[in-house]
């Protein structure tokens, strides 16, 4: 095991990520300094404003959350008719059997 592996992955909230990125556009100093004094590495923080800076009116959506509605909604759409598919599928093996039983 190395030391690495003994380490948990810290986690941060949406509020925290944004308000380091506007703590750091708005003050003088650079994004190393900035990500020193909050107590994160410099490449989190930049990674954080190349996102921020890609979507502003929805930053950082989390994990499994869609950006947008409409692709949230499109998702939940696929989900179901893989669903019915599968169901469908199955009632399709159950009738051959059932059809080729005599009662």
């Amino acid at each position: 095991m190395t030391e690495r592996d003994n380490k948990s992955r810290r986690k941060y909230s949406k509020e925290f990520k944004v308000d380091a990125v506007e703590l750091m556009m708005r003050s003088n100093k650079s994004i190393i300094e900035t990500a020193t004094s909050l107590g994160i590495r410099a490449d989190l923080l930049r990674r954080w404003e190349k996102e921020y800076s890609a979507n502003k009116t929805a930053p950082f959506p989390g994990s499994g959350h869609l950006k947008e509605p409409e692709e949230e909604r499109f998702r939940k759409l696929e989900r179901e008719l893989r669903i019915v598919t599968e169901e469908r599928e199955i009632l399709k093996k159950a009738l051959a059997v059932f059809s080729r039983t005599p009662f």
